[in-house]
């Protein structure tokens, strides 16, 4: 693992003040330009299969299209699918029962990938607009997910911390 990933996690929480700043002045625009090549340097050096903390400690929303594709999936009625395995959180969104994910198995591997929520499907949102226009979403990622904490170091380095 490179030095930026050393003890992340400490530096994470270390550096949330400035993250918030940089998110709250950063560029928008060029932000978004640095995204796609720091999105690709980050899952080329960090493997989450050795990870998985967004399937141990948090639940992605499933949406109605989730839930109708995974249901059918595990040959499920929606509602029992919903029963078995759902909560509804604060906001009224679909979130699992507890965690970690009841999908998640041996190696960290998802057991319904290929039809995983879409909020799976797009995290950790480091090549996407997410990252700038949720930037508390972002923060509490980078404390969990190190390819978060990775991008966002890369990107304070590039545009000056």
């Amino acid at each position: 693992m490179s030095d930026l990933l050393h003890n992340w996690e400490k530096k994470s929480a270390e550096h949330q003040k400035q993250y918030r700043n940089y998110l709250q002045r950063a560029d928008k625009n060029k932000v978004l330009k640095q995204l796609p090549a720091l999105h690709e340097e980050a899952f080329g050096k960090i493997d989450c299969l050795q990870c998985a903390n967004c399937c141990k400690n948090y639940s992605p929303r499933f949406k109605t299209p989730d839930i109708k594709r995974i249901s059918r999936h595990l040959r499920m009625k929606e509602g029992e699918f919903i029963e078995e395995y759902l909560d509804l959180d604060k906001e009224g969104d679909y979130v699992v029962k507890g965690t970690p994910c009841p999908f998640l198995g041996a190696g960290n591997e998802c057991s319904i990938y290929e039809e995983r929520p879409s909020d799976c499907r797009r995290f950790p949102y480091t090549d996407e607009d997410v990252l700038i226009k949720r930037p508390q979403l972002t923060q509490k990622n980078s404390t969990f997910c190190p390819i978060v904490y990775h991008v966002l170091e890369r990107l304070i380095d590039a545009n000056g911390r």
